[in-house]
């Protein structure tokens, strides 16, 4: 009975996270031990759960009921878990998280630091990386995202905002001649990030115009790139505030069309809503929304 529990609750991270090798980051365990457990499973009940490819994973119809019965499983199992700690010395446990690499040293980053100060008995890795990781894949708690909020099963709470000014180099904009009105920015290079939509609207008042730049030989992943390459003079960017306020008192960078602004957009933090340390994500989730007041 107890082989099966713990069978269970490793099906129903590997349907969730979609292969074995997924899973297995997620638990700290290796895919040979995760594939193993399944089909110890599958053999002792005589069912298959699991219909294999070389692509991927789908649940059978045997899979689908079990799947039910083994979140329900888990779910208790963290509900009375939450419970004991709510009454023990103080929350105890590990969180991964992951969050752009440009907000260092910002206030949600702060916030995390204050927390790891709180509970000492809780252990922290942060990723700081400006590429989008799927967080069950890979076996992250919660993430911090930048914009809107896709159609997804993560649980999400807004924590915070930030604002972008399009800006370039002097140098780039002595070789051009300078944008005057949005539509002059046709004829300008842009350095693109592959991770965010090259389109975006600039307001003005009651104006509203969506741009969509048509020029650019340069594309990074990451807003430092983007940075490097902007102050290199190599075209115009849509970037933090926060990452390029320096840059602008100095006059490195200057702002494009300064009469015209881009809506402010929001900071989430992200989590899996079946994770297995939701209450320390829950319980950081109070330290970042503090940040937003």
């Amino acid at each position: 009975m107890i082989d099966d529990l713990r069978a269970l609750a490793i099906f129903a991270k590997v349907a969730e996270a979609g292969s074995f090798s997924a899973a297995g980051r997620a638990l700290r365990l290796s895919t040979s031990v995760v594939s193993h457990h399944v089909k110890v499973l599958e053999t002792r009940h005589g069912v298959t759960l699991l219909h294999r490819s070389t692509r991927a994973l789908s649940l059978t119809g045997e899979g689908r009921r079990l799947l039910e019965a083994a979140r329900r499983m888990v779910e208790a199992a963290e509900e009375g878990l939450d419970a004991i700690a709510d009454i023990s010395a103080g929350p105890a446990g590990a969180l991964r998280l992951t969050m752009p690499a440009f907000l260092t040293n910002s206030p949600q980053e702060n916030a995390i630091w204050r927390f790891a100060r709180r509970y000492p008995n809780v252990a922290i890795t942060l990723h700081g990386s400006d590429e989008q990781i799927n967080l069950i894949a890979e076996g992250y708690d919660m993430a911090i995202r930048l914009g809107a909020m896709p159609e997804s099963t993560l649980m999400g709470r807004k924590i915070g905002t930030f604002e972008r000014l399009l800006v370039a180099a002097p140098s780039y904009l002595e070789t051009i001649e300078k944008p005057v009105v949005p539509q002059d920015l046709a004829r300008c290079d842009f350095v693109l990030l592959d991770m965010l939509p090259d389109k975006f609207v600039l307001t003005r008042g009651k104006e509203e115009v969506t741009v969509l730049p048509e020029q650019s030989r340069v594309l990074v992943n990451s807003i430092s790139g983007a940075r490097s390459a902007v102050l290199a003079g190599l075209g115009l960017q849509k970037l933090p505030l926060s990452e390029i306020r320096e840059d602008l008192a100095t006059g490195l960078l200057v702002r494009v069309l300064p009469d015209w602004s881009m809506p402010t957009l929001n900071i989430h933090a992200v989590w899996p809503g079946s994770s297995r340390r939701s209450s320390l994500a829950r319980l950081l989730l109070e330290y970042l929304l503090k940040v937003q007041g």
